[in-house]
């Protein structure tokens, strides 16, 4: 397929930025820019920047878009805009510091195992982050309530 003044252009800035990052000499760059200047189909512009970072100018496709999904970026994914991380749950995060806390404190380990259950619900129905803050805060709890049940049952015991 023949390619139009701005398909030129386009590639024209591709070359220029590549220079510009030092990917290219200036003698390369000079040879290039004429190639480009010359390019007659698209084939000619995709040999001229195949191996630059910005990806060469898409092909267009002689079936129409219209069955199709649209095609991704041709921009290499460190181009892209970063997708924003899933929060972590402040509830999980709280049922672990219950729950390290619980050596020290003793009455940590019942708001240890609550927060953990109510953060456990929270990340299924939001899909936030810290799962395993949660499940190490309803652990630790637990151990410490049924380490106090044992001492409890031996004191009952011994008397």
């Amino acid at each position: 397929m023949r390619a139009s003044h701005s398909d030129r252009e386009r590639a024209i800035d591709v070359l220029k930025a590549g220079f510009s990052e030092g990917r290219l000499g200036q003698d390369e760059y000079e040879q290039r820019l004429a190639r480009a200047a010359q390019a007659e189909t698209y084939g000619d512009l995709h040999a001229l920047l195949a191996d630059l970072p910005q990806g060469p100018v898409p092909l267009p496709s002689p079936v129409p878009q219209q069955h199709f999904p649209q095609p991704q970026p041709v921009a290499p994914r460190t181009f892209l805009p970063a997708k924003p991380m899933p929060k972590t749950n402040g509830t999980a995060i709280g049922a672990l510091v219950c729950g390290i806390l619980t050596p020290m404190y003793g009455l940590t380990a019942i708001p240890a195992v609550i927060l953990g259950h109510k953060a456990k619900a929270e990340i299924r129905k939001n899909g936030e982050e810290g799962e395993g803050l949660a499940t190490a805060g309803l652990v630790l709890g637990w151990m410490a309530i049924g380490v106090a049940v044992m001492i409890m049952l031996i004191v009952i015991g011994a008397s």
